[in-house]
C-alpha cells in the first residue's frame, strides 16, 4: 500500500462561553416603568493577539420606558463597544496562518433591566463560538488498484414503451386476416 499526504484546512480548536455585561444610561426623565428592551446591529470580528483571541464587537440597546407616571413614553438608544478576551488551547501546534471565525451562538439579549433615579441599568447575555482553523495534513491509505467498471442499463420508461405499442398495434388487425 501507499500512502499520500493531502493539505487541506481544519478546525484546530473550538470551543463557546457566555458573556454577561451590565450597563447603565442616563435619561432626561424619571422612569416610572420600562417597557421593552432591544438589542440590535450587533456586529464583531476576532483577532489573535498574543496567543489569545480578542474579539471586537459592538450593539445597540433600545430601552422603551415611560415616565410622567406612566403618561408619556420615549426610547432611548446607546451603543455599547466591548472586547472580550478568551484563552483557547490549539489542538495541534500553532502556526501564524491561523483564521479565526467567530459566530454568534445566542444573540446579545437584555435579560435584566432596573429603574434607578434617572438612571436606567440593564444587563445583556449573549454566546459566541470560535473556531481556530489552519492547513493541516492528512495521511491517507492510497490504493493503486483500480476500480471495476460499473455496467450502464439503460432506463426504459413506460411513457415509451405504451407509445410504441400504440404506434405498432393496429386494431383492424382481425378483420384484416379474416379469409
Amino acid at each position: 500500500m501507499a500512502y499520500r499526504e493531502i493539505v487541506t484546512k481544519a478546525v484546530i480548536a473550538k470551543g463557546k462561553k457566555n458573556f454577561t455585561t451590565e450597563d447603565s444610561i442616563q435619561v432626561n426623565n424619571n422612569p416610572s416603568t420600562i417597557l421593552g428592551c432591544w438589542v440590535i446591529n450587533h456586529n464583531f470580528q476576532g483577532r489573535k493577539e498574543n496567543g489569545q483571541i480578542i474579539i471586537d464587537g459592538s450593539y445597540d440597546v433600545n430601552i422603551w420606558y415611560s415616565y410622567d407616571n406612566d403618561t408619556k413614553t420615549e426610547v432611548v438608544k446607546q451603543t455599547n463597544n466591548y472586547s472580550e478576551i478568551i484563552k483557547m488551547r490549539a489542538r495541534d501546534e500553532e502556526s501564524n496562518n491561523e483564521e479565526i471565525i467567530v459566530r454568534s451562538l445566542k444573540q446579545p439579549n437584555c435579560v435584566k433591566v432596573d429603574i434607578k433615579g434617572n438612571m436606567i441599568k440593564y444587563v445583556v447575555e449573549k454566546e459566541l463560538g470560535i473556531e481556530l482553523v489552519d492547513d493541516v495534513k492528512v495521511k491517507v491509505e492510497a490504493n493503486n488498484e483500480e476500480d471495476p467498471w460499473d455496467e450502464i442499463v439503460e432506463e426504459v420508461k413506460e411513457e415509451e414503451v405504451a407509445e410504441k405499442i400504440n404506434e405498432e398495434v393496429k386494431e383492424d388487425y382481425i378483420n384484416e386476416n379474416v379469409i
